[in-house]
């Protein structure tokens, strides 16, 4: 448009308004659901990274937990939940491995 020209602003429809709501709707839901699994996730590196094998041991059903929720709530893709439990117990078992060495 030439400018200075009014912009023609179209209407919205129910249809569209109730899409946005929906849309932020589940936005907050995912949002909520992603940040748990990070902040279990966080704990549980947080516990390796201080060589606090027990302490991981007794987050680590927690950790799982969550991941395998984010998955049926599809937050996570299977592939990837899956991904950060293989690496976790992996170094949760290498803590273990060291401990008794």
């Amino acid at each position: 448009m030439p400018q200075g020209q009014a912009v023609k602003i179209k209407k919205k429809k129910k249809s569209v308004l109730k899409n946005i709501r929906q849309t932020a709707k589940r936005a907050a839901i995912n949002r909520m659901n992603r940040t748990r699994v990070r902040t279990a996730i966080r704990r549980m590196r947080a516990a390796l990274n201080a060589k606090d094998a027990a302490g991981a041991e007794k987050l680590a059903p927690e950790t799982y937990s969550e991941l395998d929720k984010a998955i049926q709530k599809r937050t996570l893709t299977e592939n990837t939940a899956n991904r950060y439990k293989s690496r976790l117990a992996l170094a949760l078992n290498g803590l273990k491995a060291a401990r008794k060495a």
